[in-house]
């Protein structure tokens, strides 16, 4: 009999050790803001990590493996239309929130977090506790991941517009030579590096952490001066806070019962609902930092909250779905060895 390996999340706050690097990286930018001299090194710092990011992504993400997976086309197709089209639709709706609950730079950020593709770590672990198809949501979140490197910028330039603090075809040229040409030359020299980067996995994840929280720490230095945070009062942070929990609620129902409706199985349904309700955090905050400028600390704050909050309600759920009687087909392919058995070494923090 397998043993099943489950994530290590706290039962009563499943706060991730990270969120609380973020938070403090931060209260850090509040306290000391990087000015004059500084912002330049910190900006000139962040653009350089930015673009190592992407790089990295392009140089782990195995194409081959990802068009493998087309052969369950009907589940990714469900997935990318959750992340790409539902989850816009509704940022768009939140423009009727303006301006009682949302001031509309908060609403901008609202509707950028609505545009950002889903993750991949946290949905195979998630799909992984509660026994889904574990295969569909890698190649599910390869191909949100692959698709918003494209159609993030695109749909950002069609509907923020000039309400994304200054997005322009100048910021459409920044996330090209940012982001798009550094993930397309790891793609190209994966063959080369792909064997470096699996054995030193753990220092390039450090790597990948301190230039998210680099990031960060200028995009909220350019906010505190610039004066922006005099516009989040505590009433507009609950307002933001229960919208989130509304649009994370939709889109959680939304995956799970049509999903069912569409026709898939328990295992399938688990993996679009996972991979199609979450977002990314790891690739919004590096094309927030470029799209939107000295006001990425607005834009990124909706998606800041909204990572916390799906990682503690799915962790909630797939506990949940764990417990869930096991299918006669699941027991099955687990018999012969090939159900889902989680990777010790995921992390939820994408």
């Amino acid at each position: 009999m397998s043993r099943r390996r489950t994530l290590a999340l706290p039962s009563w706050l499943p706060v991730d050790a990270y969120i609380l690097a973020l938070i403090g990286t931060v209260f850090l930018a509040a306290l000391l803001p990087a000015r004059g001299t500084a912002a330049d090194v910190a900006g000139g710092a962040s653009t350089g990590a930015v673009a190592l990011l992407f790089f990295l992504y392009g140089a782990r993400l195995s194409t081959a493996e990802a068009l493998d997976g087309l052969k369950h086309w009907r589940l990714h197709l469900t997935v990318l239309a959750c992340t790409f089209l539902i989850f816009p639709l509704l940022g768009l709706a939140s423009g009727g929130l303006v301006p009682y609950v949302l001031t509309p730079e908060l609403q901008a950020g609202f509707l950028f977090l609505c545009l950002v593709p889903s993750t991949i770590q946290s949905s195979i672990a998630f799909t992984s506790i509660a026994r889904g198809n574990v295969p569909a949501a890698i190649c599910a979140g390869s191909f949100s991941s692959l698709t918003g490197i494209l159609l993030t910028p695109l749909l950002a330039a069609l509907l923020l517009g000039s309400t994304g603090g200054g997005f322009s075809a100048d910021s459409l040229l920044k996330i090209v030579l940012q982001l798009l040409v550094p993930f397309l030359a790891g793609q190209f020299l994966r063959r080369w590096v792909g064997g470096f980067l699996t054995r030193h996995k753990k220092v390039l994840g450090l790597v990948d952490r301190g230039s998210i929280l680099l990031v960060v720490y200028t995009a909220f230095s350019e906010g505190m001066v610039a004066g922006i945070w005099h516009q989040v009062t505590p009433a507009r942070l609950g307002g933001l806070l229960a919208a989130e929990a509304v649009l994370l609620a939709v889109m959680l129902a939304l995956t799970w019962y049509g999903a069912r409706r569409l026709g898939f199985g328990r295992e399938d349904r688990i993996a679009i609902q996972f991979a199609g309700s979450k977002k990314s955090l790891a690739a919004g905050l590096p094309m927030a930092s470029v799209l939107f400028g000295a006001h990425a600390s607005l834009a990124v704050l909706p998606l800041m909250l909204f990572h916390q909050m799906q990682l503690m309600v799915c962790a909630v759920i797939a506990k949940r779905r764990s417990r869930d009687p096991e299918p006669e087909s699941a027991r099955n392919r687990e018999d012969a060895g090939s159900g889902p058995v989680s990777d010790p070494a995921v992390t939820v923090t994408s």
